[in-house]
Order: structure tokens, then C-alpha cells, then sequence
């Protein structure tokens, strides 16, 4: 239990640094640097244990990495400035689980029975609650970013087409008898991460072809706070709690701990970080949006007991 709990504390704390860092470098710089420090930390160990770029299914999980590290986590980073840690954690994790469980359907042929689909509703339909525009006095609401909720979308589809396609990894390495670890298996999808993050990096330093200016993009905090500072921390500190010592502890839980008591632990994720938000974005959900992620959370629970993870 305690290596699940460390772990979803630290994707929590994952999130929230990375929103400081993208609030004071800039999504795309802060997606890069945290992936690179990342990668030369996984590189250490996946390296130094021997596993390094073995195993039949490497080209699988360095497309996995493609899409989810690299195409789903630049997105990621682009939702975060814009609609605040809690509510892109709450899109990511729980919208992806019912997206994975579609695509293992059309593209595994993995049964999706009538209990599994009702899941998928309850989860979209706490998502979709979590999302309605705030009232304020004076019958005035508070819309949120629609980009930020689109990015946050497309954040899930990464991260569950992503997750497909590391199981079908697992099954090419298991057909040659090769056993790779998990941060050997994360090492060789964020490869195919960075590469994706270097390449948005480096297209985000051109100069556009009027102004001559490089490119910029424009983000909306959700308390509006002037972001100043220095953005190095946040960027080490997310890079160490997300795919360095998160995945981690998250590969430890499961070694030590059944599947079937780690998921639901880590499916807390979006609610676990709301005092985190609370206290670093001045983020302070109502009461409507509290109940909207328990819901999604809970249906990300049921369909997981329910696909036998």
C-alpha cells in the first residue's frame, strides 16, 4: 500500500510543479526540458542494468512513447497552464481508461461487455459534470478554456492509445521470453517522448516569417497570477516525481502489491491532487465539480475490476 500511496502523491506533485513550470517557461520548453532530464535518468538505470534498447518489442513501446509521452504529454502541458493541474488530471487519467478499453476492443478484439460500457458513460458523464461552467453571484458563470479542455483531450487519447500499444509490447517481448522491467520499459518509450519534444521545441524557437520574432504562445492561469520566478525547480521536480521516482514507486507497488489494490489507488490521482492545487494554483473547485470527479474516478475504478486489471 505505502509504495501506491508515494506513487499517486508523486504524480500528483508531478502535476502541479509542471504547471508552475509551464506557467514560467512556457508549455512546450517545460515539456522538453523535464522529458530530457527524465530520459538521461531512465537511461542510467535501464543501461546500467542491461536491458538498454534489448527486447523484441522495443520499436512498439518507442511509438507508444510517440504517442503518449511525446504527442499525448505535449498536450498535456499545453492544457495545464490553461485550465490548472486538478482539472487536466481529472480529463487525462480518467478519459483515457475508457478510450484504452475502445481501442483493445477494434484492435485486439478484447470483448467490451455491457457492464464495461455502462463504465465508460459514468466516467464520461462525472468528467462532463466536473466541466459545466461555474455560477457565480449575479447568475454570472465562469466558462473554462475550451483550447485547455480540447488539449486535455487529446492528452487522453495519447495517453490511452499509448497504453494499448505498451501491452502489445509486453506480448511481443513475452513471445521471445524477454522480461523488461518497468523503467527499462519506460526508458524506451520516452525515447520516442523526446524525440517528439524536441521537435516542438525546436519548431517553438522559429521565427515566424512577418514579425521575425520567434513563436509565443499565450496561456490563461485560472487565478491569473503574474507568473515570475525561476522555473528550474518546478521543471527538476516534475521530471523526478513524474517518470523518474513516480514510475518508480508505481513499479515497486506492483511487484509488492496485487494489481487489483494499486490501480484504484493511482485512479485516485484527480483527487488527490485537489489540496495540492488548492494550496499551490489557488484553486478551490465547487462543490459540483468535486462530485463530478468522484464519479469519473469511481468509474475508472469499476472498469478496471471489471477488464481484470
Amino acid at each position: 500500500m505505502t509504495p501506491a500511496l508515494l506513487a499517486t502523491f508523486l504524480f500528483c506533485l508531478s502535476a502541479v510543479t509542471a504547471t508552475r513550470a509551464t506557467q514560467l517557461m512556457g508549455s512546450i520548453a517545460a515539456n522538453f526540458w523535464r522529458l530530457l532530464i527524465a530520459t538521461l535518468l531512465l537511461a542510467c538505470w535501464a543501461h546500467g542494468s542491461g536491458q538498454g534498447w534489448q527486447g523484441a518489442g522495443f520499436s512498439m513501446l518507442f511509438w507508444s512513447g510517440v504517442i503518449g509521452f511525446g504527442l499525448g504529454d505535449l498536450a498535456l502541458y499545453m492544457a495545464l497552464p490553461r485550465i490548472g493541474s486538478r482539472l487536466t488530471l481529472l480529463i487525462v487519467h480518467c478519459v483515457a481508461a475508457p478510450f484504452a478499453a475502445v481501442v483493445e476492443w477494434y484492435w485486439l478484439q478484447t470483448a467490451l461487455s455491457t457492464s464495461q460500457a455502462g463504465c465508460i458513460v459514468l466516467i464520461l458523464a462525472g468528467v462532463a459534470l466536473a466541466l459545466i461552467p461555474t455560477r457565480r453571484k449575479g447568475n454570472e458563470s465562469t466558462f473554462l478554456s475550451t483550447a485547455g479542455i480540447l488539449y486535455g483531450l487529446v492528452g487522453a487519447l495519447g495517453q490511452g492509445m499509448g497504453a494499448v500499444m505498451s501491452r502489445v509490447a509486453y506480448d511481443i517481448n513475452a513471445k521471445e521470453a524477454f522480461v523488461l522491467d518497468g523503467l527499462g520499459a519506460a526508458y524506451q518509450r520516452i525515447l520516442g517522448g523526446l524525440m517528439v519534444a524536441a521537435v516542438a521545441f525546436w519548431y517553438g524557437k522559429r521565427k515566424t516569417p512577418f514579425s521575425g520574432t520567434p513563436l509565443q504562445e499565450t496561456t490563461n492561469t485560472p487565478n491569473h497570477a503574474p507568473a515570475k520566478g525561476n522555473a528550474w525547480p518546478f521543471v527538476l521536480a516534475t521530471a523526478l516525481a513524474g517518470p523518474s521516482l513516480g514510475v518508480g514507486c508505481y513499479q515497486w507497488a506492483l511487484k509488492t502489491t496485487p494489481s487489483g489494490l494499486v490501480l484504484p489507488i493511482v485512479a485516485t490521482t484527480p483527487l488527490m491532487v485537489i489540496p495540492l492545487s488548492a494550496w499551490m494554483e489557488g484553486d478551490r473547485p465547487p462543490f459540483r465539480s468535486i462530485m463530478g470527479g468522484l464519479l469519473a474516478v469511481v468509474g475508472v475504478i469499476l472498469l478496471g475490476r471489471l477488464s481484470g486489471a
